[in-house]
């Protein structure tokens, strides 16, 4: 069983930046992880993911430039770095990795 928990979410005046981590426990992280958001009323949405086996990274359109997807594998440890930070970048952020969840972070940007 894996436990992804995520964190650093919060409040940011629009421009401003914000850290997510996703913290798995129970084994390594060996498969690719992902980050989605859900803002109120919308379906869930892709926004980055790392692969395992070389790091490659791929960002939804509306993130790019802005968001950068790393790992810490001592740490056992994916980031979602977000910058420029934008009002339609609100929305409750999960990191998936397989086929578990974690509970979710909420990130509201102020205009």
């Amino acid at each position: 069983q894996v436990q992804l928990v995520e964190s650093g979410g919060g409040l940011v005046q629009a421009g401003g930046s914000l850290r997510l981590s996703c913290a798995a426990s129970g084994r390594a992280i060996t498969g690719n992880t992902i980050w989605y958001r859900q803002a109120p009323g919308k379906v869930r949405e892709f926004v980055a993911t790392i692969t395992w086996s070389r790091g490659q990274t791929y960002y939804a359109d509306s993130v790019k430039g802005r968001f950068t997807i790393s790992r810490d594998n001592g740490n056992n440890t994916v980031y979602l770095q977000m910058g420029n930070l934008k009002p339609e970048d609100t929305a409750i952020y999960y990191c998936n990795l397989d086929q578990f969840w974690g509970q979710g972070t909420q990130v509201t940007v102020s205009s």
